[in-house]
């Protein structure tokens, strides 16, 4: 039986009822406990037991993330979010039900493809689907899914209770009622819609944000300035709160390493230096300990 609650405590309208999210990395994780904490039912998608773990680590650390810097997690609210969520590793199980579908597996077309392929066969057809992708463009992926006029792109920021943006970005297949039904969505949960008129590779903040996080590696990795002194030379002369490698660990290396592996010539040479220093020295960012800097 479907749940009567939609997602949003301020939006009736949302149709959105039960979410699924398929991969619970980082921000997967994320992506899932938000939809839940604003209400709705999710279904968590990993591929293994012990991902599946991981993604349980996540969320008990999201709920005193969330108590700690959510003015509306406090008395419970927080805590009560995990009674919304479902992990589970039975595809067919997590997208049963799905009102939604957001993919956010690995950058790798090869993956992406043999999910959306998947996922058409087991969702229902009323089923939205949405790509959390940092790079490809949902153009590369709607003819895998079995549905383009209801394939889009909602793209999030890492940390999405606190950088709460959501990038909506459609293809000249996308129906606009299923575009205006996700924008509504990303509102219900609480981020900020971001409306792309028109396909653009790394949609508004990868756009701007990945050509200065190159450059800030470029720095480092040709030995011009240590980490440390490019990201106070960055605070200090911008008042910005974080510089380029403090971002870098929040990200985490491996999505950064993925989208320059398969770059130009010198983004490759950026990536190997950031594989055989950091990535190969499980040195990954934030949520490993230690990447640029080291965290308890």
């Amino acid at each position: 039986m479907r749940a009567d609650r939609r997602c949003g405590k301020e939006e009736p309208s949302v149709e959105i009822r039960t979410v699924a999210v398929i991969g619970s990395g980082v921000l997967g994780a994320q992506i899932a406990f938000q939809s839940a904490f604003k209400g709705c039912t999710v279904i968590a998608y990993d591929i293994n037991d012990q991902a599946l773990a991981a993604a349980r680590e996540r969320f008990d650390g999201l709920v005193q993330t969330y108590r700690n810097e959510v003015p509306d997690a406090k008395d419970g609210a927080a805590q009560a979010t995990l009674a919304r969520l479902t992990l589970t590793s039975d595809l067919a199980r997590a997208v049963a039900d799905a009102d939604l579908v957001i993919e956010a597996v690995p950058e790798t077309v090869a993956l992406k493809r043999e999910t959306y392929e998947r996922l058409n066969e087991l969702a229902p057809s009323r089923a939205i689907f949405a790509t959390n992708s940092s790079t490809l463009l949902p153009s590369d992926l709607k003819d895998f899914t079995g549905r383009p006029d209801r394939f889009l792109a909602l793209h999030f920021a890492n940390r999405v209770w606190r950088f709460n943006t959501a990038e909506v970005m459609g293809t000249e297949d996308t129906d606009p009622a299923v575009y205006r039904q996700v924008v509504e969505f990303a509102r219900a949960i609480g981020m900020v819609p971001i409306e792309l008129h028109k396909e653009k590779a790394g949609y508004v903040l990868n756009s701007l944000l990945v050509p200065f996080l190159n450059a800030a590696l470029e720095l480092a990795a040709g030995g011009y300035a240590d980490p440390a002194d490019v990201d106070t030379t960055w605070r200090i002369a911008t008042g910005a709160p974080l510089g380029p490698f403090q971002i870098y660990d929040i990200i985490g290396m491996n999505t950064p390493y993925n989208i320059m592996v398969n770059g130009s010539p010198e983004d490759q040479k950026l990536a190997a230096w950031l594989k055989e220093n950091y990535i190969d020295q499980g040195k990954l960012g934030v949520a490993s300990g230690e990447g640029f800097y080291k965290y308890s």
